[in-house]
């Protein structure tokens, strides 16, 4: 995002915090080609429990097979839990535990196994629902964020007196529209717009495809860094 990154060249690129998405990590490994790129896995409540260097999103169904350096993992209703010797043991203002009776901590997060792998759904507090059906917003983003002229975007609900809600986005392009008239610029975003939906119909099902998509200069980032988002 700053012209100062061709400045420098690390060996070493590790993501922490906000769950990587594919389109991320093939973004990295284009800008840092002599790097080894690695994304980590960790929440507040458990700590780190693993990291990934094999330049794939999610992790390896192994992860969850065998304790990796005493850190144990399982799948519980499609939630990724984690038991830890580095995990809070209960919170300070409410001082209710955090892990379960056996010790794993429930992280929210959801996962999805497919093929060998599990792959990150989203926060199971941030789920959709569309007429009934669920929509994870990370994943949506995941697939907009693959398209070539995309840097960022926001998946939010949108009410409606229909479905109850409906998929929205907001997307931040890289590189700016055409600005030798208003219509070429207009005819632009038409033609992005257009291959933004045409990749979300082809990879997600009907109720996950965004409903409109709004182009926007920035989207809200938290002091934490992560993204802000606010439902209608």
């Amino acid at each position: 995002m700053s012209p100062a990154i061709r400045s420098i060249s690390p060996r070493y690129v590790r993501l922490s915090g906000e769950i990587a998405d594919q389109a991320i990590l093939d973004n990295l490994r284009s800008a840092f080609p002599q790097a080894v790129v690695s994304h980590a896995y960790a929440s507040t409540e458990a700590g780190v429990a693993f990291e990934v260097r094999d330049g794939l999103a999610g992790f390896p169904v192994e992860f969850v097979e065998r304790a990796r350096d005493g850190v144990e993992m399982k799948v519980l209703q499609d939630s990724l839990r984690i038991r830890s010797p580095r995990a809070a043991s209960r919170y300070l203002v409410t001082d209710a535990p955090l892990s379960d009776q056996d010790g794993f901590v429930d992280t929210g997060d959801m996962v999805e196994l497919r093929a060998d792998r599990y792959l990150f759904a989203g926060r199971r507090g941030g789920i959709i629902n569309i007429g009934g059906l669920k929509v994870h917003p990370e994943e949506v983003e995941a697939v907009i964020n693959r398209h070539p002229r995309v840097r960022m975007s926001l998946v939010r609900s949108k009410r409606s007196p229909i479905t109850g809600s409906v998929v929205i986005a907001d997307v931040v392009l890289k590189d700016a529209v055409l600005k030798s008239s208003a219509d070429a610029a207009m005819n632009e975003l038409g033609r992005v717009k257009g291959d933004i939906l045409k990749l979300c119909r082809d990879a997600l099902p009907r109720h996950k495809v965004p409903a409109a998509i709004s182009f926007v200069a920035a989207l809200a980032i938290s002091e934490t860094g992560k993204l802000v988002r606010r439902h209608g």
